[in-house]
């Protein structure tokens, strides 16, 4: 079945497209919000040929793909319907797509991060690349130390690591602006100002090297480099009030007065009202998250890899975006990446043995691919088309998930970057970490292969 054959069936059994309010896509999903959930042809639609499964989470229909079939299925959907958003109100648009206020608040801060999470793992990348070449048991091979690395490739090598988080505030007070109806480019110039140069830096204040300035004799106020929460409800307040101000300013004035006033409005309570605030609640919040991780005897790290596999069931993992944004911006480490990719290899640990224990083709043509991309850090397709279909899989690959969560949480594993794990995970750990870093993955694999092999699937749940 072609793409085009396949998006056209996918219509047809969602209901048609007078049925459809909108369609979006992920890596892996094709996400439909329906009208009348009713008309959905369920049980057709995952026996379609590529199909991997389907489920209901925050109001949208996802229907699991697979990564590069789903952009093309997507294309060839939009041709049918002639927009990403079809028919449907706008009420019910928002009502379906968003579900309730927790969820509408999370997916809001996926909405933001997303965008700009690709720099941050460019960055990650650049930062283990840095630390592999700058390790002595690799310089020795050429025999050469680290004092023989110029101080010019130093310089080169800090610009590819150090810019997008000197930088953080605007990237995401330009990605709010652009999610919230307001210019992108008054957010990247507001962004760029709470991190000028003439407020003393944050980095500067906090290792004590430089003071804040003081203003009205109580209010500090310093940069906010590596800081995520002031640029983000900076973004949303400047963004709306862009917006009002556009209804209400004459045309003839509006180029000039709505941006001059959108900057001052913005700028004025970034530093002298939420952002101060938020800049300490933000701290808090990883304080709490960090000590909840290291909590004595990988206690923290067993139930962050054994429970965290729940989040993605929800629709709430897109949280743990700004608190890994939070964390490498403060010290330049992920330690939440070490041990929720722990939870995603044994995904694949679990559906590996379903797909060789299973008699139907239909699930072994499901699980074997779903492995791999497992492996690949996608758990979309192992998860919903298989473990959680089954339930006992998914539970064994709590277990092994949190093993390995608890190893590395002993062994202190942290990550340079962000948003890939599993083997492409393996550039985020090019130090002395890699070796730790493969055989608690091994682990967590094989703990949830065997249980699952042992005590969490039979041929007899296929058929149940």
């Amino acid at each position: 079945m072609s793409e085009k054959e396949l998006a056209k069936k996918i219509v047809e059994l969602v209901g048609q497209t007078e049925n459809i309010v909108s369609v979006r896509h992920c890596a892996t999903r094709l996400r439909i919000v329906v009208s009348d959930k009713e008309k959905i042809e369920e049980k057709a639609i995952e026996d379609l040929d590529k199909v991997k499964g389907s489920f209901f989470n925050s109001g949208q229909y996802q229907i699991i793909l697979g990564t590069g079939l789903v952009n093309r299925v997507y294309d060839e959907v939009i041709k049918i319907t002639g927009e990403p958003e079809a028919a449907g109100t706008g009420e019910k648009k928002e009502t379906m797509v968003y579900g309730n206020r927790f969820q509408r608040a999370v997916r809001m801060f996926s909405d933001v991060f997303v965008p700009v999470i690709p720099v941050l793992v460019a960055t990650g990348l650049f930062m283990g690349l840095r630390g592999l070449l700058t390790q002595e048991a690799v310089l020795s091979i050429f025999g050469l130390t680290p004092e023989n690395i110029p101080q010019s490739l130093l310089l080169y090598t800090q610009i590819l690591t150090d810019t997008a988080f000197a930088f953080l505030p605007a990237l995401v007070c330009w990605s709010t602006f652009r999610n919230f109806g307001g210019s992108p480019v008054i957010g990247i110039v507001l962004g760029l100002m709470l991190v000028s140069p003439s407020l003393p830096s944050a980095y500067a204040v906090g290792a004590g090297e430089a003071e804040p300035l003081v203003f009205f004799g109580i209010i500090k106020v310093a940069g906010y480099q590596g800081s995520v929460l002031p640029a983000f409800a900076t973004g949303i307040l400047a963004a709306n009030f862009e917006k009002w101000l556009r209804k209400h300013i004459p045309d003839s004035v509006d180029l000039i007065v709505t941006p001059f006033l959108t900057m001052l409005f913005g700028i004025t309570i970034a530093l002298f009202g939420i952002g101060p605030v938020l800049h300490y609640v933000e701290n808090g919040v990883l304080w709490l998250v960090e000590h909840l991780l290291f909590l004595p005897m990988g206690i923290g790290g067993f139930l962050y890899g054994c429970f965290g596999q729940l989040l993605g069931i929800f629709g709430i993992h897109h949280i743990l975006n700004f608190l890994e944004i939070s964390m490498l911006a403060s010290d330049g480490w992920n330690y939440l990446n070490p041990i929720g990719t722990c939870g995603n290899v044994a995904q694949a640990g679990a559906v590996l043995a379903v797909a060789i224990k299973a008699s139907s083709n239909k699930m072994k043509q499901v699980s074997y691919p779903a492995c791999f991309s497992a492996l690949l850090g996608i758990t979309e397709p192992a998860v919903f088309g298989v473990n959680l279909k089954f339930v006992k899989p998914f539970l064994m690959s709590m277990i092994g998930g949190g093993v390995g969560g608890f190893l590395a949480s002993i062994l202190n594993l942290r990550a340079t970057g962000m948003s890939i794990t599993g083997i492409p995970g393996t550039l985020l750990y090019l130090n002395e970490q890699l070796p730790l870093y493969l055989i608690v993955n091994v682990i967590s694999f094989a703990v949830a292969f065997g249980l699952t092999w042992f005590l969490g699937f039979s041929k007899d749940m296929e058929n149940s």
